[in-house]
């Protein structure tokens, strides 16, 4: 099994982008994020041509989650069951075959001290709960998609010059390690302890040319999926796309073996 996690930055700028990769790609679960489209005017048709259901939480202009999968979802469930968060769409899960699948984009946040940090490292903790109410990690959960966070320095292209900016400020790391610790593995880093690998290149200034940018997608598993985990890598054949213009992430894909 295939599971990939996408940023795509607009369902309806990258749409022909999208497709073209999955020809390339052909992943078994699509979880995207940054949807910025409204749920109704999801293509689901397209995806549907293509041997896809999907199953989306969104919203008009901004964040907007969904999982596709050409295996039967079952018990999908969208957002937190929080009125105050859930006015952002930002969390949507299904059960796919044995694995729970859960798709996360994480606020971007701002610099330290606005309205912005606060709230980012408040849906840190909400989703923390979300995991302890609802999951447990003896479950094979399989938990993806953007959280604005670089773990460690080897995450970011140039440590020194981005200490303590947006993605790497001590409290944003220190409440995403919060998550992981109730229970996953950060299933690249795992493969590859000593590797420099990326996700998300700014578009000012050629970055993803020269290689600068931050690992801030990922793919987190439980414990009972280890054992299956064969492979994590990073496609960066739609991020160098020069037309249409790319999302400024790649697609990170895990392959299970089930």
């Amino acid at each position: 099994m295939k599971i990939a996690t996408y940023n795509v930055n607009s369902i309806k700028a990258r749409k022909e982008l999208l497709f073209s990769w999955l020809e390339r790609e052909p992943v078994d679960v699509l979880c995207l994020q940054e949807l910025k489209q409204e749920e109704k005017n999801f293509p689901y048709g397209e995806f549907e041509e293509r041997g896809y259901r999907c199953e989306v939480f969104a919203q008009k202009t901004y964040n907007g989650v969904c999982i596709c999968s050409k295996l039967p979802m079952e018990d999908v469930r969208k957002g937190f069951g929080d009125e105050y968060f859930d006015q952002q769409k930002r969390v949507i899960s299904a059960k796919v075959g044995e694995i729970r699948v859960i798709n996360v984009y994480a606020p971007h946040g701002d610099l330290r001290g606005t309205e912005k940090f606060y709230y980012k490292l408040e849906f840190y903790d909400r989703l923390l709960r979300y995991l302890s109410d609802n999951f447990s990690p003896e479950e094979p959960i399989c938990m993806v998609g953007d959280f604005n966070v670089a773990r460690e320095d080897i995450d970011v292209f140039d440590p020194e010059l981005l200490k303590d900016t947006i993605g790497t400020m001590k409290e944003e790391r220190e409440a995403f390690e919060r998550v992981l610790k109730w229970g996953f593995i950060d299933a690249f880093r795992y493969l590859y302890p000593d590797r420099v690998q990326f996700t998300w290149w700014d578009y000012i200034g050629g970055m993803i040319w020269k290689d600068k940018g931050m690992r801030i997608d990922y793919i987190l598993i439980t414990e009972p999926l280890l054992g299956k985990l064969k492979e994590v890598y990073v496609d960066l054949w739609p991020r160098k796309r020069r037309t249409p213009k790319p999302s400024d992430h790649a697609p990170v894909i895990g392959v299970f073996e089930l």
